[in-house]
Parts: structure tokens; C-alpha cells; sequence
């Protein structure tokens, strides 16, 4: 009986018949903007140091950066076969204003996301310097740049997973989806928000900076005010349940 009451559609005056390509559209959607967009920003924002990494001494563990980068470029692959797979649907009958208003806002966001990783500088540093043999470089001296690099990247990221919410809720409801779907997606985004909750009380969201170059002052990141810099300063030691800053 709840067998049947999960496989029924979430409106019982509808069809649910949404045909092979739209399917796979759906499929390809929430495989990118619903596992991988989700988990591209939780490494970024939870794992840049890791919890056995004896940070301050091991620094610029690029685990988080690697995965973040990779995952987000699979999600344009797929957003791009979705997108071909429902601009060749013989069901796109352009109905869904409101689906196709979030999906759009969503693919353009990405899209803009992904440019945007071309403007955030140079790196420079201890380990990346300059074309000179210098430290210099956008991310090791905050420039204004980079300040409002790391803004605007973080600010839209989070504008586009709102949105992407509202695209899945929608592309649900336009095809009517069975009941199992909206449960399993609730759920689905439910345990992320108290994933990120409970990594966010331990403490585990750290400073992207610190994380690379450490907590000395030497280095001119640590010695500014930044645009986002509302948290505690610095510690010297870091544990995976410690409290940490993040910018």
C-alpha cells in the first residue's frame, strides 16, 4: 500500500509521462546541480584543512581544491547534455515558465561562476611566485582584486544553489513527479543542510588563506582587514573540532 503511494504522482488529476529525453534531462540535473554542485561546496568551504593534517606545519592541502574544480566542471558538462537532451524533447512544449525561468538563472549563474574563476588573480606566495622570484601575487597580498573576487564567487555560489532548489521544485511539479522523488530530494537536501550545520559548529570552515600560508603575521593577508573579515582572529593550532575562521 505505501509502495503504491509512493509511485503515485504528487498531483492524482495528472499524468505522469514526461518521455526518454526529459527523463534522462532530470537525471543528468540532479546528478550535477543536486550531488555535485552541493558537495563541490561543502569541500571548499569544510575540508580545506583536513582532520589528521598537522596544520599549521602541513600547509596548501589542495584535496578540497581539486575536488571543488573537477566536480564543478562536471556539472557544466552535464547541465549541457541536459540542456540538449530538453531543447530535443518532443514534450518541451514550453509550458513550464516557471521551471524554465529557475533552470535558465541556474545555467547562467553556473556559467558566470565557472568565467569568473579566470579573474581571481594571481596566486603568488612561498610557493607560487611571481614571473621575478617574488611574493607577490593577488591571493598573497589581498589585493582588492581578489577581496572582491572571493565575494562575489562565494555570494553567487550560494544565490545559485537557492535557485537551483526552486528549478528541482518545479521541474518536479511541471512533470509530476511520484511522491518517492519529492521525499528522497527533501531528504537528500535536508541531510546536507545538517551536514553543513554540524561541520559548521565544530568549527571545521576555515580561512582559505591561513589554510595555504598559515596564521603568521608575516604574511600581509594576515596583518589586513578584509571585506568579509567578521570573525575571530588567527590561532596557532587547529584541530578538527576547534573553532576556526573562515572568510
Amino acid at each position: 500500500m505505501i509502495w503504491d503511494w509512493l509511485l503515485s504522482p504528487a498531483d492524482p488529476a495528472r499524468a505522469h509521462d514526461v518521455g526518454v529525453a526529459l527523463s534522462w534531462h532530470a537525471r543528468t540535473m540532479v546528478l550535477g546541480w543536486g550531488v555535485l554542485a552541493p558537495s563541490a561546496v561543502i569541500a571548499a568551504r569544510y575540508f580545506k584543512v583536513l582532520p589528521r593534517q598537522k596544520w599549521p606545519k602541513e600547509l596548501d592541502n589542495k584535496t578540497w581544491w581539486r575536488w571543488h574544480w573537477i566536480s564543478q566542471s562536471l556539472v557544466l558538462v552535464l547541465s549541457a547534455i541536459g540542456l540538449g537532451l530538453v531543447l530535443v524533447s518532443e514534450q518541451n512544449t514550453g509550458a513550464a515558465i516557471l521551471h524554465r525561468t529557475f533552470g535558465y538563472s541556474v545555467l547562467v549563474l553556473g556559467l558566470f561562476q565557472a568565467l569568473s574563476g579566470l579573474l581571481r588573480g594571481s596566486k603568488g606566495g612561498p610557493t607560487s611566485r611571481a614571473a621575478d622570484g617574488s611574493l607577490r601575487g593577488d591571493h598573497y597580498d589581498m589585493t582588492l582584486r581578489r577581496q572582491l573576487f572571493e565575494t562575489y564567487h562565494k555570494l553567487l555560489g550560494y544565490i545559485t544553489l537557492i535557485l537551483m532548489i526552486g528549478a528541482f521544485a518545479s521541474g518536479l511539479w511541471q512533470a509530476n513527479a511520484p511522491k518517492w522523488m519529492w521525499i528522497f530530494l527533501s531528504l537528500w537536501w535536508l541531510g546536507l543542510l545538517f551536514v553543513a550545520f554540524i561541520l559548521e559548529k565544530r568549527g571545521w570552515a576555515f580561512d582559505t588563506y591561513q589554510a595555504i600560508w598559515g596564521p603568521d603575521p608575516s604574511h600581509p593577508g594576515n596583518r589586513m582587514t578584509r571585506l568579509e573579515d567578521k570573525v575571530q582572529a588567527p590561532r596557532s593550532s587547529i584541530g578538527p573540532y576547534s573553532k576556526k575562521r573562515d572568510m
